[in-house]
């Protein structure tokens, strides 16, 4: 395989004295009647090293499970409506800016839960703090991705969720490559991330969240939704 990033996307990056290259693996269009394992298979089995880390966006994962939902498919609940206007929206993602990806977070995480965090947000707001909607939330709130103008059709007018069962998609995944190359589920975008599943446990997290941190599987039309981090030094 010929060791190329993606356009615009550094090759390597440097953390905590470790220099390592972050390989984007393209795919074919992936859809609900896909298999993960098999497309990981046949598209990175080939191309992965002993020692490797493989890493699998949670989006892939979650179409396969039969997690997304095209957005004239949702009914939306006026108060959805009405909390997705007050979302701060950026270019990267709409988020839970749209009363659609607002309606799945209260079907994912309980009204309740989703109102709470809004208040908690609203005085955070005014005392200067962001990130405590996410934080009351979760994380089944954070992956929710919506349709952007750069998403790949027909996603481009579906919502997606996060995927299920993250740790044990990850182990079925090193399975399947042999047992000796590690797998992460990883959620991230040109604003930063999270590691969702992962084969090696957590405690690194934050580490291989700052090695992913400028998402060199890109954000747009790249087709590469599985990647390989080898550390070189």
């Amino acid at each position: 395989m010929a060791v190329e990033a993606n356009e615009g996307k550094a090759l390597e990056t440097t953390v905590d004295g470790t220099t390592y290259q972050r390989i984007p693996v393209k795919t074919r269009l992936v859809g609900p009647d896909d298999d993960i394992v098999d497309v990981v298979t046949t598209f990175a089995k080939e191309h992965v090293r002993d020692g490797d880390i493989l890493f699998v966006t949670e989006k892939i994962v979650a179409i396969t499970q039969g997690r997304a939902y095209p957005v004239s498919s949702i009914s939306v609940r006026p108060l959805a409506r009405f909390l997705s206007k007050y979302v701060t929206k950026t270019s990267y993602g709409i988020g839970l800016g749209m009363p659609e990806t607002m309606e799945m977070a209260f079907r994912e995480c309980g009204t309740v839960r989703i109102l709470f965090a809004s208040a908690v947000s609203v005085v955070s707001k005014v005392i200067g703090r962001s990130g405590d909607f996410y934080r009351i939330a979760g994380e089944k709130a954070r992956a929710i991705d919506g349709p952007t103008r750069h998403t790949i059709p027909p996603y481009n007018s579906q919502v997606v969720l996060g995927p299920e069962r993250p740790d044990e998609v990850a182990s079925e995944l090193k399975s399947a490559l042999g047992g000796a190359v590690d797998v992460m589920i990883v959620d991230i975008n040109d604003l930063g991330g999270n590691i969702l599943g992962n084969t090696r446990g957590h405690a690194q997290n934050e580490h291989m969240v700052r090695v992913l941190k400028d998402n060199p599987l890109g954000q747009q039309h790249q087709s590469t939704p599985i990647g390989i981090i080898r550390a070189l030094s």
